[in-house]
């Protein structure tokens, strides 16, 4: 079955869901109008179902692979990464002086979204483009951000993120690379990185990795670790590619999906660096990137539960098995008629739409927060990013299981094409920060206010007019003041379930706002809020349940 863009479905959300006039109506995003968010969400949704969407199933069947030491790309990667380029879709939301369009984030989301549901590996690459983006453009000097911004937001060249050790996975602050001054201003970065997506490829003049290694005074620890700019060819004094620089892949991972995005592992050999931001405050810079990127995972997520309900839905249309008591007598009934059928896709598509108005109220509150400085906005924007991140990507695994559910046998057989997106989006819960250190970051971290950011999205919940609703947010709320109360170990142990909870809560309020703009959605919200409030009830009673069971079981026992 084709993809479809959900044009129409994403400017409802934007328009009726989560206030996107609010950001219109600022000094710096007044060029957002209706007729713009418009005419981007339709071409962009024409590219991707034209141009991108038939390139999924050849990345899959035909990896990318090394090659004497370069990495060749999947058939037709290289042309569909040009239509983005050209379409200008990698600098949606970067600073025009350097070429970009200066959008809004909300809207970049959207466009990521359509792109993720089309080709997610290919989608990878400019994901974390526009990550490196917006990182140089808060840390990197003056030099640099005018050498490198350009040319990324051109495509003429791809960014990466480079943490991971094999000894430092979520522990980052373990790694061992090193950057040694060379004396004229360069560093010499040695080291080996792991996991790096789009680590190189056969279609761009240059990578540009930016890349944690610890300089020779730098403290153990995240607080002793700097961020460097180390591309793959050094550029000469006209800013073009020059000599390769001492780095190179060292092989690339043979994955359970996402096929046609090469994952590497890297070696830097004394590579040629530059400092980006301020020495050992490298995980500032870095983490700009990473929360750019933690939003944008869960619209992968996002993006795979779309691709996937659309998949299921077009194949429950049409096949025809056994009968049901209001069903036709000839020829059977199309299983979408059978009540089991019916829940599941039900099921994917409430999900789908909570998981998609989250994302873009989260990315509303960082435009909002940037447009205006607001410091109730950028707590906002912070508290839901985990929350986004969490749900978007558990909601495409669990879509992504109905979906070969739906199937049946033959969605087991990859000729169907529905297992593929439960390979491909498996992952999504793992990298940018696990999902369980989302959860631990919003009881940590994002509580650190004494819960003033998570009573301030209670509060406009609250005054919904669903009774049940109101008494879920209240229950939320006395939950939120136990976890403040608590140490962090029993915190710890109940995170994944609070933020359930605090998911579950807000996609029934969104189901609500949906239909209260319009009313052939409300049978979708009443759905929704049968099946996700008792979710809630039930995430917030694991919740209070401390880390005493969790430890009471012995090492023993659990290996026995």
């Amino acid at each position: 079955m084709p993809y479809r863009a959900p044009v129409s479905e994403l400017k409802f959300v934007l328009d009726k869901v989560v206030g996107f006039d609010r950001v219109a109506a600022t000094d710096r995003f007044a060029e957002a109008t209706p007729e713009t968010v418009d005419a981007i969400l339709t071409e962009a949704g024409r590219m991707c179902e034209e141009v991108l969407a038939p390139l999924n199933r050849a990345g899959d069947l035909h990896p990318a692979h090394l090659e004497n030491g370069v990495v060749r790309t999947s058939p037709g990667f290289a042309e569909g990464f040009a239509a983005i380029a050209e379409g200008g879709w990698l600098g949606m939301s970067a600073d025009p002086d350097y070429g970009g369009m200066g959008l809004p984030i909300a809207l970049t989301m959207a466009v990521n979204e359509m792109m993720g549901s089309a080709c997610l590996s290919l989608q990878l690459n400019p994901l974390m483009t526009q990550g490196q983006i917006e990182a140089l453009e808060a840390h990197a000097s003056p030099e640099i951000q005018a050498l490198y911004i350009p040319k990324l937001i051109s495509g003429e060249w791809c960014g990466t993120m480079n943490l991971t050790e094999p000894q430092a996975g979520s522990d980052v602050g373990a790694l061992r690379s090193r950057a040694e001054p060379n004396g004229d201003g360069t560093y010499a970065v040695t080291g080996q990185k792991i996991y790096i997506s789009w680590g190189d490829n056969d279609f761009s003049g240059n990578i540009c990795h930016l890349v944690l290694a610890r300089l020779p005074d730098g403290a153990e620890g995240t607080k002793g670790i700097s961020l460097f700019m180390v591309p793959k060819r050094i550029p000469d004094a006209d800013g073009n590619p020059g000599v390769a620089n001492a780095l190179n892949v060292v092989s690339l991972e043979h994955k359970l999906g996402l096929h046609g995005s090469p994952t590497a592992v890297m070696q830097y050999d004394g590579a040629t660096g530059w400092l980006v931001g301020e020495p050992h405050k490298g995980m500032a810079a870095m983490f700009t990137m990473m929360n750019n990127a933690r939003l944008g995972v869960g619209v992968q997520g996002l993006s795979i539960a779309e691709a996937a309900m659309q998949h299921a839905v077009g194949y429950a249309l049409e096949r025809r098995q056994g009968r049901t008591p209001d069903g036709p007598e000839d020829n059977g009934c199309t299983i979408l008629q059978h009540a089991d059928v019916r829940r599941m896709v039900l099921s994917m598509k409430a999900d789908t739409f909570a998981a998609r108005a989250l994302a873009l109220d989260c990315a509303v509150a960082l435009d909002m927060a940037k447009a205006t400085g607001d410091a109730d906005w950028q707590a906002r924007g912070a508290f839901l990013t985990p929350i986004a991140k969490s749900f978007g990507t558990d909601t495409g695994i669990k879509v992504a299981g109905d979906g070969i559910q739906v199937h049946g046998g033959m969605g087991f057989i990859e000729e169907t094409g529905a297992a593929q997106y439960l390979r491909d989006v498996r992952v999504t819960a793992i990298y940018e920060g696990t999902n369980g250190i989302q959860a631990m970051d919003l009881v940590g971290r994002k509580l650190m206010d004494g819960g003033a950011a998570a009573f301030a999205v209670l509060d406009q919940i609250e005054t919904t007019k669903n009774d049940a609703l109101r008494d879920a947010v209240s229950d939320l709320r006395k939950l939120t003041e136990w976890m403040v109360g608590q140490d962090m170990q029993d915190r710890f142990a109940g995170s994944v379930s609070y933020l359930n909870a605090f998911a579950r809560v807000l996609g029934v309020h969104y189901h609500l706002k949906a239909a209260e703009s319009d009313d052939a959605r409300a049978p979708l919200a009443r759905f929704a809020a049968g099946r996700m409030l008792p979710e809630a009830l039930a995430e917030m009673a694991k919740a209070r349940t401390g880390a005493g069971e969790l430890y009471a079981v012995s090492n023993e026992v659990i290996a026995a």
